[in-house]
């Protein structure tokens, strides 16, 4: 792991297995944090692949998320390397946009993963189905309250893409369901702290409303949610999330959390890569890739109880085809 550049970002180098000839291709993967377990699944993806194909793999990665300078920087930094090609997570899908520009002068093939940018060129957009994911993650809940109660809807950034999608996968979940009243709908910012405190504050109401139901639109919310009510010594209601993290499974395991949407940044990192590489040798690739996932849940968790980082690549074509 090396240090560089005027914002200290970090550069991280894969080297692919095998012999490396002396026209090896490179490829520069750009994710948005480095702790973000979605990042860190699209890294481990981009890695499977490239180390398969006898590529080598470069990961810039800001040391504080959401950094636009700092990625505008890493960027830099990849084209005066020549990688061969970029996939690229932008930290803001605006503001990189005279970034991806550069790029595209600069005639190095670019796929976009997780969050589609607003402008600029790339060959492909590879991301997961976030109206899906809300739409079948917000059923499994209101199936298990029987469809009545009351629900808090725990929304993400509406300046995030994800957020967005999501809110409205709930929103069209919800009208399936007439007699589930929303007690609360706000954003707490896709964080842990910032939903504990929204609950917190909530059930010191006196009286405190009743609560069925809490959907979170992502997994640190849900725990945030999942906190209030224990702090609160409440015995929490049916809490769903997305993103079926680590800490997410375990809770469904226990019983403490219903379920959770499968946002899959492994499966995003695997065919960017894969595209890439394709795109590289010359090869027609599809425009765009949305994969669908699963809810985890009591039925399912065992699969998912292995780390997204230790998951088999799926192939284009199995992706593609659903």
């Amino acid at each position: 792991m090396t240090y560089r550049g005027a914002w200290a970002a970090v550069v991280v180098v894969g080297l692919a297995a095998g012999s490396q000839s002396a026209a090896a291709e490179t490829i520069a993967v750009f994710t948005k944090s480095a702790g973000n377990p979605i990042a860190r699944a699209v890294r481990a993806g981009a890695e499977a692949v490239a180390k398969a194909q006898g590529v080598t793999v470069f990961h810039y990665i800001p040391t504080s998320p959401d950094n636009v300078p700092q990625q505008t920087a890493l960027v830099d930094e990849a084209l005066v390397a020549k990688r061969d090609a970029i996939v690229f997570t932008p930290v803001d899908v605006k503001a990189m946009v005279p970034v991806v520009q550069k790029i595209n002068a600069a005639n190095v093939p670019i796929v976009n993963v997780s969050d589609r940018l607003a402008g600029g060129s790339a060959v492909s957009f590879i991301g997961t189905d976030d109206y899906a994911i809300a739409v079948a993650t917000a059923r499994t809940l209101l199936k298990a309250m029987g469809g009545k109660g009351s629900v808090i809807v725990l929304e993400g950034p509406d300046t995030i893409p994800t957020a967005a999608a999501r809110l409205r996968g709930f929103k069209d979940a919800l009208k399936e369901f007439p007699e589930v009243k929303v007690a609360l709908s706000k954003n707490a910012m896709y964080a842990r702290p910032a939903a504990a405190d929204l609950l917190k504050t909530m059930l010191k109401l006196n009286p405190p409303p009743q609560v069925d139901g809490v959907l979170a639109a992502n997994d640190a919310m849900a725990f945030g949610a999942l906190e209030a009510f224990k702090d609160a010594k409440k015995k929490p209601p049916l809490i769903v999330g997305i993103n079926a993290s680590k800490e997410a499974v375990e809770l469904i395991k226990s019983g403490e959390m219903l379920a959770s949407g499968d946002y899959n940044g492994l499966i995003e990192g695997c065919l960017g890569a894969e595209i890439a590489i394709r795109t590289l040798h010359k090869q027609p690739v599809p425009k765009e890739v949305l994969a669908k996932t699963d809810v985890v849940d009591k039925s399912n968790y065992q699969a998912y109880e292995i780390p997204a980082e230790r998951r088999p690549c799926p192939s284009l074509e199995s992706v593609a085809a659903k």
